[in-house]
């Protein structure tokens, strides 16, 4: 059997070593501190993300939303027919067809944009302009008598809503025959 004979030098070097490395195991509160800071402005990140992302959401659904109610508004005119929506009905004082103004109607939605799930509540207001239009009218005539007749109108509705302290606005435009 032969030994290897250290040098006593080499023996303080490799215990120097293994005693340094023990002293090395884990992070150090430098380490943990730059962590820490990295972990809280990735949070603040998406917690911004997540704001922006719920702002887009009610943006997009408050739109949605009133081309809903325009479409709604036009279907329900429809449906009651040209003959409600006649002059004598919508003539002012002054001979001026006046708006139909329709005000608070609400849609509610569910919404889960992150984690937490609530309702989306948007009221909107809605003004009905209804118009004559020459392109409508039918005209007939002999030499003894002319007639025209309206065959239909058309409507401009504009639905109107809140958003972030500004108001939101779409116009729809439709034909009841």
């Amino acid at each position: 059997m032969s030994f290897i004979k250290k040098e006593p030098r080499e023996m303080l070097t490799s215990k120097g070593a293994k005693s340094a490395s023990k002293l090395k195991c884990g992070f150090g509160i430098v380490e943990v501190l730059v962590a820490a800071v990295v972990l809280g402005l990735l949070y603040v990140a998406v917690l911004n993300l997540q704001g922006g992302n719920r702002d887009a959401l009610l943006r997009i659904r408050g739109r949605d939303g009133a081309t809903e109610v325009a479409q709604n508004i036009i279907d329900s005119l429809n449906s009651v027919g040209l003959a409600s929506l006649s002059d004598e009905k919508l003539v002012n004082a002054e001979g001026e067809l006046t708006p139909i103004e329709i005000k608070g109607i609400k849609r509610t939605w569910k919404a889960q944009p992150g984690a937490i799930q609530y309702d989306m509540t948007v009221t909107y207001d809605a003004t009905v302009i209804v118009s004559r239009d020459s392109l409508y009218i039918a005209k007939s005539g002999s030499q003894y008598d002319s007639a025209s007749h309206m065959f239909a109108k058309r409507l401009d509705v504009k639905v109107s809503w809140p958003f972030k302290n500004s108001i939101q606005s779409i116009n729809v435009s439709g034909v009841i025959r």
